[in-house]
């Protein structure tokens, strides 16, 4: 990119600063109302975690309980974990990209 697309980009940011800041606090509030399921790849496990990543709940398949086998379950909670995660960073970079109105400010925005 240019220098002068950059500059562009800045004047546009602080032009809208007031607006931006708003809109990220907005943001942040719904986004911690955003509850998200994540579920391992056996489908073992569950948990929901909300947008401001806290878990909610974790379910456990009474059936990998049974098979006593600790290994599975821990790997399953792992990858139920790491699925919520995900989903909340998706959910969070759109979100933070309809705060921003597609600005992309370094440090902030995923890829700026």
């Amino acid at each position: 990119m240019s220098m002068f697309g950059s500059l562009g980009e800045m004047a546009n940011l602080m032009k809208n600063f007031g607006q931006i800041q708003n809109n990220m606090k907005k943001m942040q509030q719904e986004l911690a109302s955003v509850e998200v399921r994540g579920t391992s790849y056996s489908n073992i496990a569950e948990v929901v975690m909300s947008g401001d990543m806290i878990v909610k709940s974790v379910k456990i398949d009474p059936a990998a309980l049974a098979v006593q086998n600790r290994e599975l379950v821990e790997n399953a909670v792992k990858e139920a974990i790491a699925s919520a995660l995900q989903q909340v960073k998706m959910e969070g970079a759109k979100r933070l990209s309809d705060a921003t109105g597609g600005l992309n400010i370094p440090g902030l925005t995923p890829g700026a």
